[in-house]
């Protein structure tokens, strides 16, 4: 079952509600995604831990082969 960006906005949204989110459809299949997540959260986390973070606000949407989410390109940092 493919996600619809705003689906996956908002779940991104629930956790980092002042964040700056943009959602891109890769191949127009509602199934493979990429998200920029720009927040003030990621200040002083490495790349590995903002990644961490925005995928535990997914709620498991990407877990496993059953997941609603199948591919998520993801690019976190915190503002300039």
């Amino acid at each position: 079952m493919a996600m619809e960006a705003q689906d996956i906005e908002d779940l991104i949204r629930e956790t980092f509600p002042k964040a700056r989110i943009t959602i891109t459809d890769l191949a127009g299949d509602g199934n493979h995604w990429a998200a920029e997540v720009v927040d003030e959260s990621f200040r002083g986390l490495n790349r590995v831990q903002q990644q961490r973070a925005v995928y535990a606000a997914l709620k498991g949407k990407m877990d496993g082969p059953n997941g609603e989410l199948h591919a998520l390109a993801l690019t976190t940092k915190a503002p300039e």
